[in-house]
């Protein structure tokens, strides 16, 4: 088994990176390979609701020149997911979104029922938010979300604050636990049927 961990922050090797360590060395304790990918610094597109990526019937996105096509790839090879944030303005970082938009619009069929996890890392508030802004991407896509003993975010403005943080790195290391948990429950349970959506619009 396999889980990919997206770092959201614009700042690779910091706060957010601390906190998803945390989870890939549980995860790996309970023999889980994990695999760190990083959204970088390099402008990223938002979704432009052009409905290229169902044209192109192969899942990825239209324009292919920054890093979402290759997170799907990456998310499309993992039995889990882990996305981790920063808090700016009391959410997510708004590069992290664009991503996700345009990964969730492209290949959402794709990353349906892997168990997923969110994670934000903070100064001090912002964090309950930013983690309820990620989660909505898997609770639309019948993905389970893996739970922890608390919320699951860190507090602190460096690497060596976040350090600090014991409830916090304790949060990390127990959602690690049971996300391989689920993980492991549900590898051998077929899927379920997925009806088809009936969309409904509210003005004609």
């Amino acid at each position: 088994m396999k889980v990919l961990l997206i770092n959201g922050s614009p700042n690779e090797k910091r706060c957010t990176r601390t906190a998803l360590d945390e989870v890939a060395s549980a995860l790996e304790v309970e023999g889980v390979a994990t695999e760190t990918a990083w959204i970088g610094r390099n402008p990223v597109r938002g979704c432009l609701g052009c409905g290229g990526c169902a044209k192109r019937g192969d899942a990825r996105c239209v324009f292919d020149d920054d890093v979402v096509n290759d997170l799907i790839a990456k998310a499309e090879g993992s039995d889990g997911l882990v996305v981790g944030t920063p808090v700016f303005y009391a959410g997510a970082n708004g590069a992290l979104l664009a991503v996700l938009d345009r990964m969730f619009y492209a290949a959402s069929a794709r990353l349906r029922f892997k168990p997923a996890a969110a994670v934000a890392s903070a100064r001090r508030a912002g964090t309950t938010p930013a983690i309820d802004q990620i989660n909505k991407y898997f609770q639309i896509n019948c993905m389970p979300v893996a739970s922890s003993t608390y919320w699951p975010m860190v507090h602190g403005q460096s690497i060596e604050e976040v350090r600090q943080d014991g409830e916090g790195l304790h949060t990390m290391r127990m959602l690690g636990r049971n996300l391989a948990w689920l993980m492991r429950a549900v590898a051998n349970v077929p899927d379920p049927d997925v009806e088809p959506k009936i969309r409904t619009n509210f003005i004609r």
